[in-house]
C-alpha cells in the first residue's frame, strides 16, 4: 500500500474568494461556488463541482475547500491501485520474517531510545507500554521511514469519483477536509499512501478525527512532522480507547498436548495449566485474564496464548498476523526472544544475511530486485520465480537453502 508517483492526466482549477490566511473556519458568508474547470477529465470536473456542494454543506469552508483543491488532479495509478488490490500472499513464518527482522528489531531499539521519555510520558498517560507503540510505528511506516507522499486530497478525490467504493472515501474526503479547516496541517503536508492512510502511524482521516491528539500542546495534532510525538500519542490514545490493558501480555509463546484440540475456548491460564498448556518453561502462564490458544500454521506450528490485549491491536488492524507481528516485535524491541517454536515451512530456510546475499546474487543477475533488505516480499518472490524458471527448475518462489545453492553455482 505504499504510494507511488502518480501519472496525472487531468486538473481541476478553482478560484479563491481571496487571499488564504488562515486554515481556521471564519464565521462569514459562503460566496456562490466558483470553481473553473480547465481539465481534460470532464466528468471529474463535474464530480467536484457536485462535491463542493455537499462539502459546504456539511461546514467545510469554500475557502477550505477552494485552498485544499487547487491543482487537484485526476491520478490514475491510484485507481489502478485500488483495483488491483491481488494480495501478495505470504504464510505466516514469511510474513514475521518481515514484521520482526533483525533490521526492524534493531532500529525499534534505537528509536526506544531516541524519543524514550516522549513514549514513557505517553506510556504514563495513556498506559499503553512504549514497546507496542514503538512496534506499531515500526509496521506501520518503519518508524517514520515511509509516510506515504501522495497528495492526500488528489487520492481521496479520485477513488471518491471512481465510484468502486466512492462513498467510502468520499467520507474520508469530507474528514480530511474537516482536519485542514482546523489548521492541524496545510494542504501542501497533508500527504499519505494512495488509499489514505497518514503520518507515522498511518491514521486514516475519520479516525484521525476520532482519537488523533495533541500531545506536545502546540495546538496541532500533527502527525507528519518529524517529530513523531503527536502520532505516538495518537497510536495510544486509540490503543486505551479500545480496552489496551497495561501489564497484560498480548500473548505468550506454549507448549500444548500432542494432539489437543482448542477451538475459539477461553480460560483462565491456569485452568489451561491444568490441561496440560503451559509456558515453555513446564510452569502455568501467570493469571493475567482469560486467554485462548493460537496456532496460527496448525499443530505442526508454534502455539500463543494469547489475551484481550491481542485483539485490540486487532482493532488497529483486523488481522491475526497482523496482531502477532506487532505483538512478537514489541517483544523483540524489548530485549525478549525469538519464537522458540518451529514453522512447517517444507523447506529449509535462509537466514537474515543468506536473505541479503539471495538478494544480492539475483540483482547481480539482472533481477528486479529494489532493496538488499533480507525482506522477501513480491519482488523478491517473483525474482525468485523468473530465476528459478531460466533454470528449468519449479518456479516456487521459495527462499530456500536449495535456491541458494543454485544461485551460487549459476
Amino acid at each position: 500500500m505504499r504510494p507511488g508517483s502518480g501519472v496525472i492526466v487531468a486538473a481541476a482549477v478553482v478560484t479563491v474568494d481571496g487571499p488564504v490566511r488562515s486554515l481556521r473556519p471564519q464565521a462569514r458568508p459562503e460566496g456562490a461556488p466558483r470553481v473553473v474547470l480547465a481539465s481534460g477529465h470532464a466528468g471529474f470536473d463535474r464530480w467536484i463541482a457536485g462535491f463542493r456542494g455537499r462539502a459546504l454543506s456539511q461546514g467545510i469552508s469554500a475557502r477550505v475547500f477552494d485552498r485544499a483543491f487547487q491543482g487537484v488532479r485526476y491520478d490514475p495509478e491510484v485507481v489502478a491501485k485500488d483495483r488491483n488490490q491481488s494480495e501478495f500472499k505470504r504464510e505466516i513464518w514469511d510474513y514475521l520474517d518481515s514484521a520482526a527482522s533483525p533490521v526492524r528489531v534493531e532500529n525499534g531499539q534505537k528509536a526506544l531510545r531516541q524519543h524514550r521519555r516522549a513514549l514513557e510520558r505517553i506510556e504514563a498517560h495513556y498506559g499503553v507500554e512504549k514497546e507496542v507503540v514503538a512496534a506499531v510505528w515500526g509496521m506501520e511506516s518503519t518508524y517514520g521511514e515511509r509516510l506515504g507522499d501522495l497528495p492526500l486530497v488528489q487520492s481521496m478525490a479520485t477513488l471518491a469519483f471512481d465510484g468502486r467504493r466512492g462513498a467510502f472515501f468520499e467520507k474520508q474526503l469530507i474528514a480530511a477536509l474537516q482536519i485542514l479547516q482546523s489548521g492541524d496541517v496545510t494542504p501542501e503536508n497533508m500527504k499519505g499512501s494512495w488509499a489514505g492512510a497518514m503520518g507515522h502511524t498511518q491514521f486514516m482521516p475519520t479516525s484521525y478525527l476520532a482519537y488523533a491528539v495533541d500531545f506536545t500542546g502546540d495546538g496541532k495534532r500533527d502527525i507528519w512532522s518529524d517529530d513523531p510525538t503527536d502520532a505516538l500519542a495518537s497510536t495510544a490514545a486509540y490503543l486505551k480507547r479500545f480496552g489496551w490493558k497495561k501489564g497484560m501480555p498480548w500473548g505468550v509463546e506454549v507448549r500444548v498436548p500432542r494432539g489437543a484440540s482448542f477451538g475459539d475456548a477461553k480460560r483462565m491460564p491456569s485452568d489451561w495449566a491444568a490441561r496440560g498448556v503451559t509456558g515453555l518453561d513446564g510452569r502455568a502462564v501467570r493469571d493475567h485474564g482469560a486467554a485462548r490458544i493460537f496456532q496460527p500454521a496448525g499443530a505442526a506450528g508454534p502455539s500463543f496464548m494469547v489475551f484481550a490485549n491481542f485483539d485490540v491491536i486487532k482493532r488497529y488492524n483486523n488481522s491475526n498476523a497482523y496482531a502477532l507481528g506487532v505483538g512478537h516485535l514489541s517483544d523483540r524491541i524489548g530485549g525478549g526472544p525469538e519464537i522458540a517454536g518451529k514453522w512447517p515451512r517444507g523447506y529449509d530456510p535462509l537466514s537474515f544475511d543468506e536473505r541479503k546475499e539471495m538478494q544480492q546474487l539475483l540483482q547481480r543477475k539482472g533481477y528486479a530486485v529494489e532493496k538488499i533488505d533480507g525482506i522477501v516480499g513480491p519482488n523478491t518472490v517473483n525474482a525468485i520465480r523468473a530465476f528459478q524458471q531460466s533454470r528449468g527448475v519449479a518456479p516456487d518462489g521459495l527462499p530456500s537453502q536449495q535456491l541458494l545453492a543454485l544461485l551460487r553455482r549459476s
